[in-house]
């Protein structure tokens, strides 16, 4: 009798792509982001993320969820891709940021799934919030900036409270994700009040509702009045730091060249007892040096630089730094 070589089928090989939709206009659709909606057999997203990309779907199987059922969104995407099918979750701006990135990989973990199993996964990068929004205003966030979520809904309001007090204490640009929504109003007060503890009541602030979407609005405030501004679920608020400025239209957050340079006619000249490509005289090194020959304690030098006495502590422990030059 001839042998049977025929084989056992193959186990179905799916594949979960998690895609960024950035702003939501499909003008700022990336080509992999278009390209994997092309790819997928099934649509998983949160109705209104649905209907930004209502277009690229014809044919699809489309599953639209609530907005507070992303885990759901999840088990059904692990669902599908154990049947071979490959299934794209789609989120606005990036799935990894305040998106369907982690949610998905805890369902997955929960699962047994690991990145050599039968699943392949991908997270396909978008433009998030913060950099479509600034986008619209400017340069607010060319220095050092954070994003906090203001929905406590999963996370608990000291937890937030903390994050708001010391980034508004450290002089970072912040981005405020879900600053407020019809049952949510007080977070936004609470987080201004904040802030107003450690900055100055006209820094700059932008609120930028729909970015790149029909209803698009853009408002300039300041920390003082922003809460007369119209703030919803759609919008992103930007809260300068001490060098934040608002011209022409404009909201701009200096690099730090002033520090370094200046610039007259045109001309660009480094100021003095600076060198161009090496660390600021006020850097590390330069500062150490001038900590460790000032003769003054830490508790005189915790105040004026507003670090705390025990890390001045340890700077005036440390082995004597060189003078810079």
């Amino acid at each position: 009798m001839t042998p049977d070589t025929r084989t056992a089928p193959a186990t179905p090989t799916g594949k979960i792509m998690l895609v960024g939709l950035g702003p939501g206009s499909l003008g700022h659709l990336t080509g992999r982001a278009r390209a994997a909606i092309a790819e997928a057999d099934t649509v998983i997203g949160y109705a209104t993320y649905i209907r930004l990309v209502a277009d690229l779907l014809v044919g699809k199987e489309v599953i639209r969820k609530s907005m507070t059922e992303e885990l759901d969104r999840a088990v059904e995407a692990l669902a599908r891709a154990r049947q071979g099918r490959k299934v794209a979750i789609v989120s606005s701006g990036d799935a990894g940021v305040y998106g369907m990135a982690g949610p998905t990989f805890e369902v997955l973990f929960d699962a047994g799934w690991t990145p050599e199993s039968a699943i392949e996964v991908e997270i396909v990068p978008g433009a998030s919030a913060l950099n479509t929004c600034a986008a619209l205003v400017g340069a607010p966030l060319t220095h050092d900036f954070c994003a906090i979520s203001l929905s406590d809904l999963l996370t608990p309001w000291p937890t937030i409270a903390r994050r708001l007090d010391a980034v508004a204490y450290a002089d970072f640009v912040v981005a405020l994700y879900n600053p407020k929504s019809g049952r949510r109003t007080r977070q936004i007060a609470e987080a201004q009040r904040i802030f107003l503890r450690h900055r100055d009541p006209q820094t700059p602030v932008a609120i930028v509702k729909s970015a790149y979407r029909p209803k698009q609005r853009v408002e300039f405030s300041t920390l003082e009045t922003m809460g007369d501004a119209d703030i919803g679920m759609l919008t992103t608020v930007l809260i300068g730091n001490s060098s934040t400025f608002v011209r022409d239209g404009l909201m701009v957050t200096p690099r730090g060249y002033a520090n370094k340079y200046a610039v007259a006619d045109g001309e660009r000249a480094t100021r003095g007892g600076e060198q161009a490509g090496r660390s600021l005289s006020t850097g590390l090194d330069g500062w150490i040096a001038t900590v460790q020959q000032s003769g003054r304690s830490a508790a005189e030098l915790a105040r004026e630089y507003r670090l705390p006495a025990d890390y001045i502590q340890s700077v005036l422990d440390a082995p004597l730094a060189a003078a810079v030059d």
